[in-house]
């Protein structure tokens, strides 16, 4: 009894063992890859026009000489500062001063010629209202008085005139700036030979002019806008422009728009538009390059994505949305501008749609995933 007993535990057990076997060998389902998704997050944002331009200044003029002469002081130094009205160069001053001085003295003389016959021309009316003296004597009294007149007001034209001269042979400064390096020196002679002789350029800083260009698609646009909102040119003008160097992360310079040209260019299918930046430490120089961005006056809500969660193909950006049943598909998207490390989805997303946005490598299109909800992005104010 005791061998059949010990058999049939043996049998037992190596059926056992088998029914073991068979279990492992069966087909068990990898686990579904595991990515983290999130929702767009909505924000008010501003939106901006964005471009780039070049600095100008608004004044620039060569000085130059109006009178002839010998340069006889230089009252700068190159590249100085200086304001509106400093004398900046002299040329061979005495003898316009003396031309000024010999004018002022005909000028007194013919002044009080005009005095005299004025008053024998008053006597003269005087006496032909009393009948005691005849209308030649009145005519002759008449004519006089007229002549003295117009030799006084021709003596007061060259006084002026010299005067003018002698003011131009002293340059100044017509407004605030930067002069460059003379041209001449002391002892050169200027103004002969029917050409100006060019002194030196004065350069103003402060403020200064940034031009740029908006292209046809976006002039359509923002008319569009301003004409929904009712602005007028006056509010336009009194948008802000951002501009920022080559080397500067954010627009540390602020202005205002200052000219919108009237028509847009054939040959370029863009519209001149121009900001005025106030500029005293004269950190915009002309002729910088500058990027540019024009914010709107109100904010809109967006959906936001972080930017990483973007793939782009020839048919242009798209994101990973997890759907129905957990199943990925790919979603194109038309994008807006980069704030902080969100992207702005213009459109193709809505504000419910599961966007993956870690292990997109592990999300294949038609296949499905296990979602992870993934730690909310924070976004940067713009």
């Amino acid at each position: 009894m005791r061998n059949k007993s010990g058999i049939a535990a043996s049998v037992v057990a190596v059926a056992a063992v088998l029914a073991a076997c068979g279990q492992g060998n069966q087909y068990v389902a990898p686990p579904l890859p595991k990515v983290a998704v999130a929702k767009p997050t909505k924000q008010p944002i501003t939106r901006y026009l964005e471009a780039t331009g070049n600095t100008a200044a608004v004044n620039s003029a060569d000085l130059v000489a109006r009178v002839n002469g010998f340069i006889e002081t230089i009252n700068y130094q190159d590249g100085a500062p200086v304001k509106k009205g400093d004398l900046l160069f002299t040329i061979e001053l005495e003898p316009y001063k003396v031309k000024l001085e010999q004018a002022q003295a005909t000028e007194e003389s013919a002044n009080s010629t005009y005095n005299q016959q004025q008053a024998a021309f008053e006597r003269s009316a005087e006496l032909i209202k009393q009948k005691v003296t005849t209308q030649a004597s009145y005519d002759q009294a008449l004519a006089n008085r007229d002549a003295a007149k117009s030799s006084l007001d021709n003596a007061r034209a060259n006084t002026r005139l010299a005067q003018i001269n002698y003011d131009y042979a002293q340059v100044r400064a017509p407004f605030d700036g930067i002069v460059t390096a003379r041209k001449v020196s002391v002892g050169t002679y200027v103004g002969g030979g029917g050409t100006p002789t060019v002194l030196a350029t004065i350069v103003q800083l402060d403020p200064i002019w940034v031009n740029f260009n908006i292209s046809e698609q976006d002039v359509i646009r923002v008319r569009a806008a301003l004409a929904e909102r009712g602005a007028t040119r006056d509010d336009v003008m009194k948008y802000k422009v951002e501009a920022a160097l080559q080397d500067e992360t954010n627009y540390p310079h602020v202005g205002t728009i200052d000219y919108v040209a009237p028509t847009l260019s054939t040959t370029t299918g863009t519209l001149a538009v121009r900001g005025l930046f106030q500029n005293p430490k004269n950190v915009l120089l002309p002729g910088y390059f500058v990027r540019l961005r024009i914010p709107s006056p109100t904010e809109r809500v967006a959906l936001l994505v972080p930017d990483v969660a973007l793939g782009s193909d020839q048919s242009g950006r798209y994101v990973l949305v997890v759907g129905k049943d957990d199943v990925v598909e790919q979603r194109k998207v038309e994008i807006g501008p980069l704030i902080g490390t969100m992207r702005v989805i213009d459109n193709g997303l809505n504000e419910n749609d599961r966007v993956v946005v870690s292990g997109t490598l592990r999300a294949i299109p038609g296949q499905k995933v296990d979602p992870q909800a993934a730690a909310p992005e924070k976004t940067a104010a713009r």
